[in-house]
């Protein structure tokens, strides 16, 4: 859910990007081979490391590697918000040598600024790993205890209330942007680099509210600094589980995750896509690996490839349709 630098309208971009690297349009037709792997796998990481999505490729690549018989080689190619590295994913060749875990950045990042690859046609969905919710937190001095009474308070004061985001865009970002569009209420974006200034202002009173990224807001909700009233996800989640969903609270339908997933160039062979789907959710879909991932805010969705295909394309049209009707331009 992003948008473009130069204002452009959202069709004529994505035509743009479609056009700008033909070898990402029309994908050469991959061919399964029999002795696959044949070499090491590398397995590209679009962030710096230390992040969920290294922390989930190291919890990954070992058991992987075991399991293909091949090693598995992790390499962090940041930048862009992650299109870097997804872009080098992408101009591989589709042999099942080269995959990727990105975020649902792989959608804004495309639709906020011209990249070469389209988010949907020219990625190969393997696996839809984990979705990690977002907490509804205000400042301990606002005068609300739940959704009900922060809509009704942000209606009185309309423009007043300011919220923080690690940027445009990200879901932290359309999370709140969701919000005020289904409550009906005006609030003020305050973009910062990185979701820790934001949380810090949030805690120092400089902000009023944040819809931050589970893995990095619960320290703050443990220690007491910030007042959790809800989580975007559809379901309570196991971390907090007294804290309702919003759309319990007070939006019915309301859901917004960042979702992580494993990729490939398009043209990938069916077969190597359902072969690395199974044996990367065998490693995450285990008592233990799910353990693991809640360590971080994370739930694990598994599935087919097919069904991430579906649900990829779903949420670039949720996503597109949001960043329109909200106005939104990328920085």
């Amino acid at each position: 859910m992003r948008q473009g630098k130069e204002g452009m309208p959202m069709r004529r971009r994505g035509l743009l990007a479609a056009l700008a690297l033909p070898g990402l349009a029309a994908p050469w037709p991959g061919r399964a081979q029999p002795g696959w792997p044949s070499r090491p796998i590398r397995l590209v990481i679009p962030f710096p490391p230390g992040g969920t999505t290294d922390i989930l490729a190291r919890l990954i690549a070992p058991p992987l590697a075991a399991a293909l018989g091949q090693g598995v080689v992790i390499e962090n190619r940041s930048g862009g918000a992650g299109a870097v590295g997804v872009v080098e994913t992408l101009r591989a060749p589709p042999d099942g040598h080269t995959i990727a875990i990105t975020i649902s950045t792989l959608i804004t990042a495309a639709l906020l600024t011209r990249q070469p690859y389209h988010p949907v046609n020219d990625v190969a969905p393997i696996l839809h790993l984990a979705n990690v919710a977002n907490i509804l937190v205000v400042n301990k001095a606002l005068p609300v205890t739940s959704v009900g009474e922060l809509i009704a308070h942000a209606k009185a004061r309309p423009g007043q209330l300011s919220y923080g985001s690690p940027g445009i865009g990200t879901s932290v970002h359309l999370s709140a942007v969701m919000f005020e569009q289904a409550a009906g209420v005006e609030m003020v974006h305050v973009p910062y680099r990185g979701g820790g200034p934001a949380l810090a202002d949030l805690v120092g009173g400089q902000l009023q509210l944040m819809f931050g990224n589970a893995s990095s807001t619960l320290p703050f909700v443990r220690a007491g600094d910030v007042r959790p009233l809800a989580v975007t996800a559809a379901q309570r989640q196991a971390y907090a589980p007294t804290l309702p969903t919003i759309a319990e609270a007070a939006i019915p339908g309301f859901e917004v995750a960042e979702w992580y997933a494993v990729i490939g160039p398009a043209g990938l062979p069916p077969e190597i896509a359902a072969r690395l789907n199974r044996e990367i959710l065998a490693i995450i879909g285990t008592p233990e690996g799910r353990a693991k991932l809640l360590e971080l805010g994370a739930e694990v969705v598994g599935g087919t490839p097919e069904e991430f295909g579906a649900f990829l394309r779903a949420d670039f049209a949720r996503t597109e349709a949001v960043i329109q009707r909200a106005g939104i331009k990328a920085e």
